[in-house]
């Protein structure tokens, strides 16, 4: 007799929606996704966890990730990543748009700029539906 394994809850966020709406709210989505290897995704969890990986299926957004994840205190200021990616600022807030939509970074807007933030877990639940069931 086959077990299945507990749902892995990707915070994934419908264009738009708050990045820290809480639970329940409008726009706010959660996949829950189990791990590849524990059973076959159904057709709504492979829509789900394919947009967050098209999300970070660009190079660039790798990179922005990277350099988020690795700044002290997860966060950074998108003037702070144009020169190093070398990119222009509206290319940069374009990919920096995509990955707060996907769920993976949030934006605090401060003044004249915008501050994008990791979403602690985010990138464990993901590597959690690559991995072996639990």
């Amino acid at each position: 007799m086959a077990t299945t394994s507990p749902p892995i809850t990707l915070p994934v966020l419908a264009p738009g929606a708050a990045p820290d709406a809480p639970p329940g709210r409008p726009g706010a989505l959660s996949a829950c996704c189990t791990p590849l290897a524990g059973a076959p995704l159904s057709a709504a969890d492979a829509d789900q966890l394919a947009a967050v990986l098209k999300a970070i299926a660009v190079p660039a957004r790798l990179r922005i990730l990277s350099m988020i994840y690795a700044r002290d205190g997860g966060e950074a200021c998108v003037c702070e990543l144009t020169e190093p990616l070398g990119l222009t600022q509206p290319t940069v807030s374009h990919h920096l748009k995509i990955l707060v939509d996907a769920g993976l970074i949030t934006r605090d807007k401060r003044g004249v700029w915008a501050y994008y933030r990791a979403v602690p877990g985010t990138l464990d639940a993901l590597a959690a539906v690559f991995g072996p069931p639990r």
